[in-house]
């Protein structure tokens, strides 16, 4: 059977089962997940494909080359029996436990390949199937054969889903007759030689090289995820997953040790690496041919079958989560619950994946890319238990425990294997599926599930705080704009929505703090949809919302409690002129000031708003008596590091203002702002102007601006400001430094 038919067992188990009956037409561990996953491992390359492994690598090699192989199996195994025993797994196998731990992107772009691997696994069976008829009928017409064994098996697959878990009993029997037949062969029964040749060790490789050999093999061992598609069909999962699945790799891995020996002893290296299908070996040197014919048709056609059944079911559960293009079309179902259309498409890539192969060498053409996609598949399965077992979250609780160690050995040697068979095929299907997650990101898919992305990047948050708390503070090296924005409304937090954003992009955080008094929860209920939309232009946003009828007691307190969290906030952002007492303001002032954060107050020109977003103006009052830059300038350093991030967001200028009193300070002035300019990397379109008069009337003498910067003094004096507004005609921005900031660090 494929790898692939656990799809369609569950599927056409819960159907037979019905709502009444599941329960009792479900599954135990020999017959859920023993048997399939024993089948689609004792399949094709068993029959057709391993005493060529052999011939070509000797016994030791192939053991090697096998032992290698079950590093990745058993590793992914167990951790795929980890994972099956903590969630609920979903149609689409492998796609339903990465989305659900990685989410829907990361499933996505790894199923389409593993989508397409089953897809040409078909084909792979269909050569396997055409072969041994071949080793009948040697004057038949391969392609004949070829595409019409395809026909069929597209035929009854289009007809019936049925048949392949009605025949699985039946085929482990033949295989388990032809496997008898083998070991009667060991011994010299009538015309059988038996065990007569002295196995060669080390095989020359004259046919193809370690990692290609190992590639052909590979999909021997495909079969280890039967049991997760299998769950729902099961009457106790948690225990039939991991026994079923770790038996039958044990078993399955006995069989080809002791059939790597038996093949090393009854025929030449020159027999075992002849791949004509008229001289199969384990036909030849068995003691009833016919069985082991018998067990090769019977386990190669109903592993296509199963293939052409299950794979348009992963599909489907990609095309009902929209991961495909026009997933609609892709998981619509018949009233039987067939889907059609993506058994046509599956159809149409197995057949010409067929003439590829026809083309370019067969079953040795197609084994290695179906190998590729699954080490892919593999890798994201181990991945994704080692990421849960990492977080060690809660959720993560699986009656089968396994150590983490084992993922972190299945994901390294995925990865390792891959580039070792071809780096640069290797490289292809990682850049595939890379290409694959951009697209589906860009989708903004919506999955109906949780997943731990965020608990990953949380932990990653949680380990940078403890290594921070652990250092010495450096904030002028490491200062960003992480602002607290306390309003009364939603409409008060909108009206400064732009303005926010352009001070705190691209790296900055924004707090909104709503305030309300009992009963006006409806004034700020809207806040959180702001929060979102800073979030999706790429800025950290939060809402924070408090009942109390003390607007000013409510800024306090939420400053006071915030001052210790890991984005405390260090910039209080409010806009002014808008119903706010001016005692209110003076208290709000000296508490910020006590809790270290800089104060950004708003006055916005009701008409003009921000105008073009172009110009700001920046206002420095004179430096006597030294006019000397140092590290920490007279409260400066935030209006300075606030016009760099408003130009650069709006893309627009920078003007320095002074007003002197006569031409000798001039001069220094304008060195000293020159120097700010070149000490303070500001961009090189800053302009600096310095006007010879008082300040009030620099104010009118100063070229026009979009904004206004001023330095708010420490006592706080609303009638300053008021007259600043109403003179410059224009929104004005009021800052006060924390004392952390420094503009030329």
């Amino acid at each position: 059977m494929s790898n692939a038919v656990q799809d369609t067992l569950t599927t056409l188990r819960g159907r037979l089962g019905g709502e009444g009956g599941a329960t009792d037409r479900k599954f135990g561990t020999f017959g859920g997940v023993f048997v399939p996953t024993v089948l689609t491992i004792l399949g094709v390359i068993m029959y057709l494909r391993l005493a060529w492994v052999v011939g070509n690598a000797g016994v030791v090699g192939a053991i090697l080359i096998i032992l290698l192989a079950h590093v990745v199996t058993i590793s992914t195994g167990l951790a795929v029996s980890s994972i099956a025993t903590n969630i609920r797994v979903g149609a689409g196998g492998a796609f339903s436990i990465i989305s659900q731990s990685l989410g829907l992107e990361v499933g996505g772009s790894v199923s389409v390949p593993l989508y397409l691997a089953q897809a040409i696994s078909v084909a792979m069976y269909v050569f396997g199937f055409t072969e041994g008829v071949l080793s009948i009928f040697p004057d038949a017409s391969e392609p004949a054969v070829l595409f019409g064994t395809f026909a069929a098996v597209f035929a009854i697959s289009y007809a019936s889903s049925q048949l392949a878990s009605r025949v699985q009993f039946i085929i482990l029997a033949v295989v388990g007759l032809s496997l008898f037949s083998i070991v009667m062969g060991s011994f010299p029964i009538g015309q059988q030689e038996g065990l007569v040749y002295t196995p060669e060790l080390i095989g020359d490789f004259s046919a193809a090289g370690f990692w290609e050999v190992f590639a052909v093999f590979f999909p021997a061992v495909t079969g280890i995820m039967v049991g997760l598609s299998l769950s729902g069909a099961l009457k106790n999962p948690r225990r039939s997953i991991p026994v079923g699945t770790l038996s039958g790799i044990a078993v399955t891995l006995v069989i080809y040790l002791l059939l790597i020996y038996w093949l090393g002893r009854v025929a030449t290296p020159e027999e075992l690496i002849d791949t004509d299908p008229s001289n199969i070996v384990m036909v030849n040197k068995a003691l009833w041919g016919w069985a082991v014919l018998a067990g090769l048709l019977g386990a190669t056609f109903s592993s296509a079958l199963g293939s052409m059944i299950a794979a348009p079911r992963v599909v489907a559960a990609l095309g009902e989560h929209e991961v495909v293009p026009r997933g609609g079309f892709f998981a619509k179902m018949t009233a039987e619950g067939e889907p059609r259309n993506s058994l046509i498409v599956t159809g149409i890539i197995a057949f010409f994946t067929l003439v590829f192969g026809l083309l370019s060498g067969g079953l040795n053409a197609i084994a290695p890319l179906i190998t590729m996609f699954f080490l892919l598949t593999y890798g994201a399965l181990n991945a994704v238990v080692l990421i849960e077992q990492i977080l060690g979250m809660v959720s993560f609780r699986p009656t089968f425990k396994v150590p983490w160690a084992v993922p972190l050995v299945g994901l390294v040697s995925c990865v390792v294997v891959m580039f070792l068979i071809n780096p640069a095929f290797g490289l292809g299907a990682v850049v595939f599926t890379l290409f694959i997650y951009g697209y589906l990101l860009r989708k903004q898919l919506r999955a109906p599930w949780g997943d731990v992305r965020s608990g990953l990047f949380m932990a990653v948050a949680e380990w940078a705080g403890e290594r921070v708390s652990r250092m010495p503070e450096a904030t002028e090296r490491t200062w960003t704009p992480n602002i607290l924005a306390p309003v009364n409304s939603t409409k008060m937090m909108t009206a400064s929505y732009r303005f926010l954003r352009s001070i705190a992009a691209p790296q900055g955080t924004v707090r909104a703090l709503g305030l309300y008094p009992p009963g006006r929860f409806e004034d700020v209920v809207d806040l959180d949809e702001l929060t979102q939309a800073f979030i999706a232009d790429g800025i950290y946003a939060r809402t924070t919302l408090l009942e109390t009828d003390d607007f000013v007691h409510g800024v306090q307190s939420a400053a006071e409690v915030l001052s210790s969290v890991f984005f405390r906030p260090n910039i209080l952002f409010m806009l002014i002129f808008a119903g706010e007492q001016e005692r209110d303001m003076a208290a709000i002032l000296r508490k910020t000031e006590s809790n270290n954060m800089g104060v950004v107050l708003l006055a916005r020109q009701p008409i003009v708003e921000l105008g073009r977003e172009q110009h700001i103006n920046v206002w420095v009052r004179e430096q006597e008596p030294d006019w000397e830059l140092s590290m920490r300038l007279s409260n400066l350093d935030l209006s300075v590091l606030l016009a760099y991030q408003l130009s650069r967001n709006w893309h627009g200028d920078i003007n320095l203002c002074m007003a002197v009193e006569d031409e000798q300070m001039a001069r220094r002035a304008e060195i000293f702002l020159s120097e700010l300019v070149t000490l303070a990397r500001l961009p090189n379109r800053t302009r600096i102007t310095v006007v010879q008069d008082t300040f009030w009337n620099a104010l009118e003498k100063t070229p026009s601006a979009d904004i206004n910067f001023f330095g708010l003094p420490r006592q706080f004096k609303p009638d300053f400001l008021r007259r600043v507004f109403e003179q410059v005609d224009a929104s004005c921005l009021f800052i006060r430094d924390s004392g952390n900031e420094s503009a030329l660090a």
